[in-house]
C-alpha cells in the first residue's frame, strides 16, 4: 500500500505544470573554502526551508522575485539573499564566515525537533565538563550517581525514575548506549565511555513520536554526535580536592583536503568525597576518521576503548547517620564497587545518489564487560555473612541500519514530500549474566540467577514529511520484531526458553511555523520499552513490549532576536509491565501508569557575551490501578528546574554559573517516606591567553548538604533486632574545587 501511494504521488507530480521557480547552489566556509553540511536555508516570505547536504548543496522551492532567503548555522555569521531575476532557476554560491555562536543565528522553522538547535547553543556557550553533564544539558532531565562514579547514572525525566535508562533511548553516533537484559537493570545506559570534549552536538526529543527511534523511546531520546574533525591539538590537565586528577589529549593524525583523523584520550583518577577512598580510575581512548569528497559521499570510522574500576560506600540509612554511628560520608559496607569496560567499532557511509536521493548506512560492534558488587540491605537476609551481591555479564553487541531518503516536488513546486525508508537490526549475545551472593568480593556463597541471553531486534520504519509553506506533516510507522532466548544454567538439565514478539508503532507530528518567530506543534504516537529476556521467558511472553501512548501540544516562540521561549502540555500512558529486579533476581508487576505534565523553557542572550537559560518542568505521575493515596510512583519527581548564566569571550574570560533543582518527592507508594529535594549551584571560570586556558571548576559552590540519590529500602544493621524501612541515600558532593590548564596548538 505504501509503495502504491508513493507511486501515485510521483505520477501526479509528473503532470504538474512548473510555473514556480527554484533556487539551488552550495554553501561554503570562508575559513577553508570547504562546503558546509547542515546549513539552514530559509525563505522568510514563504516559510519554506531546507538544509545543505554533505556536498554543501541545497535546493529551495517556490522562489519568487523579492523573496528574502536566509542562510544560518551556529558558529557562522548569518547571510541574507534578496532574490532578483538572475537568481531564478539558477545556482548560487554562498560564503559563510566563522562567528561566535549566538541566538540570533537560529530561526524557528517548521521542523519536528527545532529545540535541539537551542540546546546546542547552550552546549557551545557552556561546554560539558564531564560525561555526567552531557545528560544535564537536556531540558527537564536530572541525573544522580550512587555507586562511586563508575556505575551508570540514575535518570529522572517527565515524572519517571528511569533507573539507568529504561524509558529513554540514548545513542552515540548511531550506536546504542542502552543495554537490554542487563545484569543490573533493563536499559542500563553507561555513558562514561564518551569523552566530553569530543562532543559536537546533541539531538533530543521528548515523547515517543519518532519512527526512527525504537526501544526505550517512551519519555524521550538523546542522540549524541562526536566531532568529525578537530581544529587544534589539545592537551589539558585538571587537579583538585579528594586526590582528583584528569588528563586529556586530542591530537590530529590526518589533516588533508578530503580526509581527517584524530585521537582522543582521557585519564580520570579520584579518591572521591567519602571516608573510604574510592580508588576510582577511568581510561578512555577514541580514534575517529572522516572522509568527505564534498561531492556525493562521506565515510566515518571510529574505534574506542573504555575501562573503569572503583570502590564505593553505597547507600547509607538515615538512622545510622542520625545516631552518630557513621558520618554522612561514611559507610556501613565499604566493600562495594566494581569494574567495567567497553570496546566499540563503528562505521557510517552517506551516499548521495542524485540531487533528491541519498542512502545512509551504519554498523557497529561492541564488546562489553560488567561486574558490580553491592549491599543494599546489609544484614537483612544473612545476619552472619551480610547481604553483598555480585552482578556480572560478558556481552557482544552487533547492529546496523540503512536508510533510503528521497524527496520530490508536488503541486507546481509549491510543496515538497520527503520519505525515508529504514531497515536495521541489533543482536545482543550476553554470556554468564548472573546474580550471586558473595562475601568480601571473593567468596561465592550462592548463585541466585545464572544464564545466557540472546536477544535479537529487527526493525523497519517509514517516515513521510510533507511540507507546504508554513506547514509540516510528519506521519511515521515503525515495525519491530523481537526474539528473546534465555538459557538457564542453574538447572541440572538443559533449560532453554524462547519467545517472539512483533509490534507496530504509528506516529504523527504536525508543525505550523506561522513566522520565523513562532512554531506551534502537536505530536502523538506509540512507543515502547522491551522487558528483560528473563522476564519475557519466565512469563511466557506476556506483556513483552509494554506500549506507551503519548501526546504533546505546545509552541516555540522567538519574540525578540535573542529571546526564545518554549512551552508544552503533554501526557503519557504506559501499559502493564513486568520488571526484572536485578538486585533481587525476581520479577515484579508494576501496573499501568499515567503522567501529565507541563514543560517551560526560556533562553535569553543579553549581549554578545552574556547568556541565560532556564527550564521548569512539572509532572503529575500516578499508578492507574491503585486507590487514591496509595498510587504514588516511587521517586517520580513532580517539579524540577535547571538553568544557568554563562559568559563567552568577555575580554578572554568565559564560564558560567549553573543550577539544578528537584522538589521533595514520594519514595514509596503512599508517600509516607519522602525523598528530600535539593538546589545545587556549580561554577566554572576560564581565562584564555593566546593558546593557553586556565580554569577553575567548582561543584556545589555554596557547600549545600544534599542527597544525590535516595531510595526507600528495608534493611537491618548488625545486631539490630528488627529491620527498618526508611530512606537510604548517597550523599551529594560537598564543595569540590578543581583547577585546569590546557593548551591548543
Amino acid at each position: 500500500m505504501f509503495k502504491k501511494i508513493i507511486t501515485l504521488l510521483l505520477f501526479a507530480c509528473s503532470f504538474g505544470v512548473v510555473n514556480a521557480h527554484e533556487l539551488s547552489g552550495t554553501v561554503i566556509s570562508d575559513d577553508n573554502s570547504k562546503p558546509l553540511q547542515g546549513v539552514g536555508v530559509y525563505n522568510k516570505n514563504t516559510g519554506a526551508y531546507t538544509y545543505t547536504n554533505v556536498s554543501g548543496y541545497f535546493e529551495l522551492d517556490d522562489i519568487s522575485i523579492g523573496d528574502v532567503v536566509y542562510f544560518y548555522q551556529l558558529g557562522y555569521e548569518n547571510q541574507e539573499l534578496l532574490i532578483n531575476e538572475s537568481h531564478l532557476d539558477s545556482k548560487v554560491q554562498i560564503n559563510l564566515s566563522i562567528s561566535s555562536a549566538s541566538l540570533d543565528q537560529v530561526l524557528i522553522v517548521s521542523k519536528v525537533n527545532v529545540l535541539s538547535t537551542f540546546l546546542n547553543l547552550d552546549l557551545k556557550t557552556s561546554p560539558v565538563k564531564s560525561s555526567q553533564e552531557v545528560l544535564r544539558k537536556i531540558p527537564g532531565l536530572i541525573i544522580g550517581q550512587h555507586a562511586g562514579g563508575g556505575k551508570a547514572e540514575q535518570i529522572f525525566l517527565r515524572g519517571f525514575d528511569i533507573d539507568h535508562g529504561t524509558d529513554i533511548s540514548i545513542d552515540v553516533d548511531g550506536m546504542p548506549v542502552n543495554m537490554v537484559s542487563h545484569a543490573h537493570g533493563q536499559g542500563y545506559a553507561d555513558m562514561h565511555f564518551i569523552i566530553p570534549e569530543t562532543i559536537d552536538n546533541i539531538d533530543f526529543g521528548k515523547g515517543s513520536y519518532y519512527a526512527d527511534k525504537g526501544n526505550f523511546n517512551t519519555a524521550g531520546y538523546v542522540d549524541i554526535n562526536t566531532k568529525k574533525t578537530i581544529d587544534n591539538n589539545i592537551l589539558s590537565l585538571e587537579a583538585g580536592q579528594f586526590n582528583t586528577l584528569r588528563a586529556l589529549s586530542m591530537v590530529k593524525l590526518i589533516d588533508a583536503e578530503n580526509s581527517s583523523a584524530y585521537l582522543a584520550s582521557e585519564l580520570m583518577l579520584s579518591d572521591g568525597v567519602f571516608e573510604s577512598p574510592q580508588n576510582f580510575n577511568r581510561i578512555n581512548i577514541m580514534g575517529r576518521y572522516n572522509f568527505n569528497n564534498y561531492k556525493d559521499q562521506e565515510f566515518n570510522l571510529a574505534i574506542s576503548h573504555f575501562q573503569s574500576k572503583w570502590d564505593a560506600s553505597g547507600q547509607i540509612p538515615v538512622r545510622a547517620v542520625e545516631s552518630g554511628q557513621i558520618s554522612r560520608f561514611g559507610a556501613i559496607d565499604d566493600t562495594e564497587g566494581g569494574n567495567t569496560s567497553r570496546s566499540n567499532f563503528w562505521v557510517s557511509h552517506n551516499k548521495i545518489l542524485d540531487e533528491h536521493s541519498s542512502i545512509k548506512s551504519s554498523a557497529y560492534l561492541s564488546k562489553y564487560d560488567f561486574e558490580l558488587f553491592s549491599n543494599f540491605t546489609f544484614f537483612l537476609e544473612d545476619p552472619v555473612n551480610a547481604d553483598q551481591i555480585r552482578q556480572y555479564e560478558n556481552r557482544t553487541i552487533i547492529g546496523g541500519k540503512t536508510v533510503f531518503e528521497h524527496s520530490f516536488h508536488l503541486e507546481d513546486h509549491d510543496a515538497q514530500l520527503k520519505y525515508e525508508l529504514g531497515v536495521g537490526f541489533r543482536y545482543d549475545d550476553v554470556n554468564d549474566v548472573q546474580l550471586s551472593r558473595t562475601k568480601n568480593r571473593q567468596e561465592l556463597l550462592e548463585r541466585l540467577a545464572y544464564g545466557n541471553v540472546d536477544e535479537l531486534n529487527g526493525f523497519s520504519f517509514a517516515n513521510l514529511t510533507y511540507k507546504k509553506k508554513k506547514w509540516t506533516l510528519n506521519p511515521g510507522l515503525r515495525l519491530d520484531y523481537f526474539n528473546f532466548d534465555y538459557e538457564n544454567l542453574l538447572t541440572e538439565t538443559y533449560d532453554n526458553k524462547s519467545e517472539n514478539k512483533v509490534l507496530l508503532s504509528p506516529k504523527l507530528n504536525v508543525i505550523y511555523a506561522s513566522s520565523p518567530k513562532l512554531q506551534l506543534f502537536a505530536k502523538t504516537g506509540l512507543g515502547y520499552h522491551s522487558n528483560d529476556t528473563r522476564v519475557v521467558t519466565a512469563n511466557n511472553g506476556k506483556e513483552t513490549l509494554p506500549v506507551a501512548f503519548g501526546t504533546d501540544v505546545g509552541l516555540i516562540t522567538k519574540p525578540l532576536d535573542r529571546l526564545v521561549i518554549n512551552a508544552a502540555l503533554w501526557s503519557l500512558f504506559l501499559q502493564q509491565e513486568f520488571v526484572y529486579v536485578g538486585d533481587a533476581g525476581i520479577v515484579e508487576p508494576s501496573g499501568k501508569t499515567k503522567r501529565y505534565g507541563v514543560d517551560f523553557g526560556l533562553r535569553y542572550q543579553f549581549n554578545d557575551w552574556l547568556f541565560f537559560n532556564t527550564d521548569i518542568n512539572y509532572t503529575y505521575a500516578r499508578s492507574s490501578e491503585e486507590p487514591s493515596g496509595e498510587d504514588y510512583i516511587p521517586l517520580a519527581p513532580d517539579l524540577t528546574s535547571s538553568g544557568g548564566l554563562n559568559i563567552k569571550n568577555l575580554k578572554n574570560f568565559s564560564g558560567g554559573l549553573s543550577y539544578r533543582y528537584i522538589k521533595d518527592r514520594p519514595a514509596n507508594e503512599d508517600n509516607s517516606i519522602v525523598a528530600e529535594g535539593y538546589f545545587i549551584t556549580d561554577l566554572n571560570l576560564n581565562y584564555t591567553h593566546k593558546n593557553w586556558t586556565f580554569g577553575l571548576i567548582v561543584e556545589n559552590l555554596f557547600d549545600s548538604e544534599w542527597n544525590e540519590t535516595q531510595f526507600a529500602t528495608e534493611s537491618r544493621l548488625f545486631n539490630e533486632p528488627d529491620s527498618v524501612e526508611e530512606i537510604h541515600f548517597t550523599p551529594g558532593t560537598p564543595f569540590f574545587l578543581r583547577g585546569k590548564i590546557s593548551v591548543n596548538f
